[in-house]
């Protein structure tokens, strides 16, 4: 509901609930490069009042910059001429053992995230209004690193869940970390959203059951929890729970998301690097 109307978006999951923006969600867009230098990249993209249902047209502009620290800063931004709603976030896959390492090198990653709850879902992964305590299950990764691999043979369905993150008054804060031995890399999350989606890669091809592999640059095969994505957010579904933070937007205000993704190698070999 937005200002006492019912607004019906367009149903791309099991003919239900919107997925990713519906079915021609802002990552099916050719957005327009607004500048480019040697450091970044500015784009934009302009969603026109009612695409896939949503009130209002939405200027949308995302900001890729490298640092000479090792840090990808991605900053996004919207605007709207009518009341509507903006969760934006960046979907990346992740595999610090190196793009094509596949499942084997995925399960050797530590992984932390610095949350107490996470939002409860029902059987369609929908919020339902509620939160989990993540002390003493398997979805706690709060505070010491955990072995995926570990934790995966015991969660067979994998990861896919809104990780209630603990932000400095909601400033830019540290998040989570991820870590691979073997290789010694490292990656830190830092963002101004109060929400992270952990996910495992669990709707890729399952090889296990004879499913063709996603074909990857180089040859490579991208395969069921061969990789894992932290993606910054508010909650999902917020729109329809009051009790979350808000994902609306009015004609008069701004949307802005800030992610900072930081990479390095630990020189040690331990996990005490994270």
């Amino acid at each position: 509901m937005l200002n006492g109307q019912d607004i019906q978006v367009s149903r791309n999951f099991n003919n239900r609930h919107q997925l990713h923006g519906g079915f021609l969600g802002f990552d099916k867009m050719h957005w327009q490069v607004l500048e480019a230098n040697d450091d970044g990249v500015t784009l934009q993209h302009c969603s026109p009042a009612g695409h896939e249902g949503y009130p209002g047209q939405v200027t949308a502009t995302v900001k890729y910059t490298l640092t000479e620290d090792n840090c990808l800063h991605v900053s996004m931004q919207a605007k709207t001429t009518k009341t509507t709603i903006v969760n934006m976030t960046n979907h990346s896959y992740f595999n610090l053992a190196g793009h094509g390492a596949g499942k084997e090198a995925m399960l050797e990653h530590s992984i932390m995230i610095k949350a107490d709850q996470i939002t409860e879902t029902d059987s369609d992964s929908i919020p339902t209004g509620g939160f989990i305590n993540v002390a003493g299950t398997l979805f706690d990764l709060n505070e010491q690193p955990v072995q995926l691999g570990e934790r995966l043979q015991q969660l067979l369905n994998g990861y896919d869940d809104n990780y209630c993150v603990k932000l400095n008054d909601n400033n830019i804060t540290t998040i989570a970390r991820a870590y691979h031995q073997k290789s010694g890399r490292w990656l830190e999350i830092a963002s101004n959203q109060p929400g992270v989606q952990f996910y495992t890669s669990n709707s890729m091809p399952d090889v296990n059951k004879g499913e063709i592999p996603l074909k990857g640059k180089a040859g490579a095969k991208y395969v069921k929890q061969g990789s894992f994505c932290l993606e910054t957010q508010k909650y999902p579904d917020a729109v329809n729970h009051s009790n979350f933070p808000s994902i609306i937007l009015n004609p008069n205000e701004q949307y802005n998301h800030d992610v900072i993704y930081k990479f390095g190698i630990c020189r040690s070999g331990t996990s005490s690097c994270i």
